[in-house]
């Protein structure tokens, strides 16, 4: 069975890892690595960006608030209104470390970092 995987309104998650994230200014910041849904609600909490490093290597991946992204289709991609030097200040976690998800205090410094509501609290 041939599965669709994007429509005009909806993506498939395996559509959406790899992703390309702009800044305001067309500079392409990363990719998104992954995506965290809410169990509960099945709502997406986080895009989960990877950059920096070369080559995959020294990589670091970035949770992002999902209402901090918006598709760009012109671009093909996410667009952020975050620059380079708010990211590499922000929240971060290396390949095979994860981060205290479930853990409100944890959750919550994220947004706050981003000056975005918790999704839990919309």
């Amino acid at each position: 069975m041939e599965q669709i995987h994007t429509t005009n309104s909806l993506i498939g998650a395996t559509k959406v890892d790899g992703t390309a994230v702009y800044n305001t200014q067309g500079d392409r910041l990363g990719d998104i690595h992954d995506v965290m849904i809410d169990k509960q609600s099945g709502r997406v909490a986080y895009a989960i960006m990877s950059f920096g490093g070369f080559l995959g290597l020294g990589e670091k991946y970035h949770p992002l608030p999902w209402n901090t992204l918006k598709y760009d289709t012109t671009q093909g991609g996410y667009v952020v209104g975050l620059t380079k030097e708010q990211l590499e200040g922000g929240p971060a976690y290396d390949e095979g470390d994860e981060p205290a998800w479930g853990d409100r205090d944890y959750e919550k410094k994220v947004h706050d970092y981003y000056g975005m509501p918790p999704y839990w609290m919309m």
